[in-house]
């Protein structure tokens, strides 16, 4: 009869542990994770509390969790609501506290259930940082002064579209072609009334909040992992916000040219001579990248370094694409290697998810030019220049996915070796 009890007990306290590190993996899955870092944390829960590891499966938007032992099985439709980092580092932290022997089931349990409550940056937090990322990155691609401030008002109009209309309304596909239709007829509406200087830069600051930074990055890293399945599902949905992005400003100037007429028309990118200057350069690649810490829900204690992450990137571009005459995908390869690094060393300093550092500082190397420029000349009948644009894009884009790729696959040893250098 004991016999049969304990065994009883040790069925349900493994079904506890699986439980406990399934809804770990929720939460990290739901918010913005790769998978290999849902995969590592779910691991080190289960080993910990005497659980096979090998009991879980994870897919882009499910986690299927199975064992023999008591015949346990679950499986969530986990689908992706937005991305809350704050929740992915109190969970990686939970885990490795858990492995120290600092929570017990129940604890770990009651832990969870606070993290997945906890509340994202206020409304008016979202919305200050949506307008200072579309100005900062309004002179990072060569706006002057008065475009940038016509992208503040607009980064913060569109948040505020975002937050009430299209994310509680509106689908994914449905909420980007109304978020970039939006925008753009809020910077020609601008352009009209004479507030700015250059059309093209107000635009592309302004519409970057959109730009699908999770999917994209994730979508690399798992591909990197060889997780080739969630990767080109993620890698797919990001392709498809760009799409509706670009559909968005087309159908603006498409209706700008029905109510005046003709359609504006734009000679290509314009530099501002002010602030083309490395200082300025600087300055807004970092308030711009911060700010984008903000929209991801990145703890505040993070905000300098996710900004540093982003400069770092951002300078080595310029000096390679200005003085060493490196083409735009060549420094971006570069650049991305940069980024990657000093955000996997961030992650080592302050045992953090690298994906905190590395989301926010990819933004300044992102293509938003080349969706502006594409969707522009596709809707004026300029097919030429619509080719030549887009094919410099995803020449961009291959290059930003290659140089993530290669610093993903340097062993965590290398950056743990260096950091225990750096101490002694």
């Amino acid at each position: 009869m004991k016999q049969e009890t304990d065994h009883l007990q040790a069925e349900e306290r493994h079904a506890q542990a699986l439980a406990v590190a399934s809804e770990a993996g929720h939460i990290l899955l739901e918010n913005g994770a790769e998978i290999s870092r849902v995969e590592e944390t779910m691991e080190r829960i289960a080993s910990h509390y005497g659980v096979d590891s090998k009991s879980f499966f994870v897919l882009s938007n499910g986690i299927f969790t199975t064992s023999s032992f008591n015949k346990y099985a679950n499986v969530e439709f986990i689908p992706f609501k937005g991305t809350q980092l704050d929740k992915v580092v109190a969970v990686n932290q939970l885990s490795r506290d858990i492995v120290a022997g600092k929570y017990t089931l129940e604890q770990a349990h009651v832990r969870l259930q606070e993290i997945r409550t906890m509340r994202p940056h206020p409304h008016w937090e979202q919305v200050l940082a949506s307008a200072l990322g579309s100005a900062g990155f309004c002179i990072v691609f060569g706006g002057g002064m008065l475009d940038c401030a016509a992208s503040f008002v607009c980064g913060a109009l569109l948040w505020i579209f975002v937050l009430y209309v299209t994310a509680p309304h509106m689908s994914k596909i449905v909420g980007n072609i109304v978020g970039g239709f939006f925008v753009t007829a809020l910077c020609i509406v601008f352009h009209r009334i004479g507030f700015g200087h250059s059309l093209p830069n107000m635009i592309i600051g302004a519409i970057i909040p959109l730009i699908p930074g999770v999917p994209f990055v994730n979508g690399v890293r798992d591909v990197a992992n060889e997780d080739y399945i969630a990767g080109a599902t993620r890698l797919l949905d990001a392709m498809l916000v760009f799409f509706c992005i670009a559909a968005g400003v087309a159908l603006a100037f498409l209706c700008d040219g029905l109510v005046f007429g003709q359609m504006i028309r734009l000679k290509g990118m314009t530099v501002d001579p002010f602030t083309y200057e490395m200082v300025v350069q600087i300055i807004a690649s970092f308030i711009g990248t911060a700010a984008f810490a903000v929209l991801f829900g990145v703890p505040r204690k993070y905000y300098v370094l996710c900004g540093v992450s982003g400069v770092l990137g951002w300078i080595l571009y310029m000096i390679l694409a200005r003085y060493a005459g490196f083409t735009p995908p060549a420094a971006t390869v570069f650049a991305t290697m940069l980024v990657v690094l000093s955000a996997r060393w961030f992650s080592v300093l302050d045992r953090c998810p690298a994906i905190v550092f590395l989301l926010c500082g990819i933004f300044p190397l992102v293509p938003g030019a080349g969706v502006f420029w594409t969707s522009y000349y596709v809707v004026s009948n300029q097919l030429r220049l619509a080719l030549g644009s887009g094919f410099m894009a995803v020449k961009v884009t291959i290059a930003i996915v290659l140089g993530i790729i290669l610093i993903s696959e340097l062993p965590n040893r290398f950056f743990s070796s260096a950091l225990n250098f750096r101490r002694r």
